[in-house]
């Protein structure tokens, strides 16, 4: 038994991080969720509070989500940690590493400059700008800046009448006035999640579209299934990880007739894919690679 204080940061109650918080417990004999809308951070005196418990005293604060749906807020979570780590707490995954992954465009920027494949996307504020986007693409996802399983997404077809397009953006706008647009891919009714903890490579599953959903995330029906990934993919896969130098995450991969391509990396990964397709405990795993770290 190993005795150190690690806080699990997540959503009370969901399944990955109960099993996160399980894991560490089992090798720790200490549980802590972390709920961030009880932190208080005191400026003053540098501390970091939940429900009494001073977060800086901890050996460490492991981050499986950071807020239910993704929002500007959810950056600013990320930033009360950094008061842990100026205390000495290590936080799994650095929250600067965290905060270029919250934001769609800051990880996008991050991949392009990096040379890591992706869909053709377009950035504007400009509606013009946008229908052409929808013109030249054929078909275009348009994306909010924060969000997760595809939650807010709009598939815009340039065969709709031009006023319905002219709609459609104008909705999206109201909402998200940084339109971010991507190409609509043919894709062979799946992606894929490729798993790395530490920088290695555990393995990858592939999430499978249900029926004839655009999309393959499981809110809208898919599920997971194991795949074998050739090792130029997992190669792509493993650079871009490495651009944000994360401590669990999955990267999010598609097979396309040009190659394959990066969708983004997760700031936190995915616990059920990775049982359900890959076959492993990566709570447990991950949990090991934190005592490892704090030793």
């Amino acid at each position: 038994m190993t005795y150190k204080k690690i806080a699990v940061v997540g959503i009370p109650g969901k399944w990955s991080t109960e099993a996160l918080a399980d894991a560490l417990e089992e090798k720790t004999d200490f549980r802590l969720v972390v709920d961030m809308a009880d932190v208080t951070a005191d400026l003053a005196t540098g501390t970091l509070t939940a429900k009494g418990v001073d977060l800086t005293n901890l050996d460490g604060l492991v981050v499986k989500k950071i807020t239910e749906v993704y929002s500007p807020n959810s950056l600013d979570r990320l930033e009360l940690l950094r008061l842990a780590e100026a205390a000495g707490v290590r936080v799994f995954s650095p929250a600067v590493n965290m905060l270029r992954l919250i934001d769609r465009l800051a990880c996008t920027v991050t991949l392009r400059n990096g040379g890591i494949p992706m869909p053709e996307t377009q950035v504007t504020e400009n509606v013009d700008v946008a229908v052409k986007a929808v013109k030249t693409f054929g078909a275009a996802v348009f994306k909010p800046l924060y969000s997760t399983k595809a939650r807010g997404m709009t598939v815009i077809d340039s065969t709709q009448p031009d006023a319905e397009i002219l709609d459609a953006i104008t909705a999206f706008k109201a909402e998200n006035p940084m339109m971010y647009i991507q190409r609509k891919l043919s894709l062979p009714g799946q992606d894929l999640g490729l798993v790395f903890l530490g920088g290695t490579y555990y393995g990858a599953y592939a999430r499978v579209a249900k029926n004839d959903a655009w999309n393959t995330t499981i809110n809208s029906g898919g599920n997971y299934a194991p795949f074998e990934c050739d090792p130029d993919v997992v190669e792509m896969a493993r650079r871009a990880q490495a651009l944000f130098n994360m401590d669990f995450t999955t990267v999010d991969v598609a097979l396309t007739d040009q190659g394959p391509i990066v969708f983004e990396v997760s700031a936190f990964g995915g616990f059920r894919g990775a049982k359900e397709g890959i076959g492993i405990d990566a709570a447990a795993l991950y949990a090991d690679y934190i005592l490892d770290a704090l030793s």
